[in-house]
């Protein structure tokens, strides 16, 4: 049986320690026009996940989402990062929409995960 988890996850990887970045605060937001609005704030568990961003099993709207990862605090203001910002498009909100983070305090990747 799948467990049931919010439409949007994600997780983060601090590459340089090669283990999973725990206590990250990340906040989600949905555009509206020029502005976005935030839908939702949540903290990266000790596997670096957060599943439940939004209401497990919940359905999202088509349009531009953005995660804002509060990384500068994460590693202790030694980042060249004080924030990562990673925009992404929903475009069938009937998938479900993984957006993995592999953190440095010089560096970053991200892609779309499953």
């Amino acid at each position: 049986m799948t467990k049931v988890k919010s439409p949007i996850t994600t997780h983060i990887l601090d590459t340089t320690k090669g283990l999973p970045a725990k206590g990250v605060d990340v906040i989600l937001e949905q555009q509206a026009g020029k502005k976005f609005i935030q839908l939702a704030k949540g903290k990266t568990n000790q596997d670096g996940r957060i599943e439940d961003l939004l209401t497990p099993g919940s359905t999202v709207n088509k349009g531009v989402y953005r995660l804002t990862f509060m990384t500068g605090k994460y590693f202790k203001g030694n980042s060249f990062y004080p924030y990562v910002q990673l925009v992404f498009e929903v475009k069938n909100p009937e998938q479900h929409y993984h957006v993995p983070l592999l953190l440095n305090p010089f560096g970053l990747t991200t892609y779309r995960g499953t």
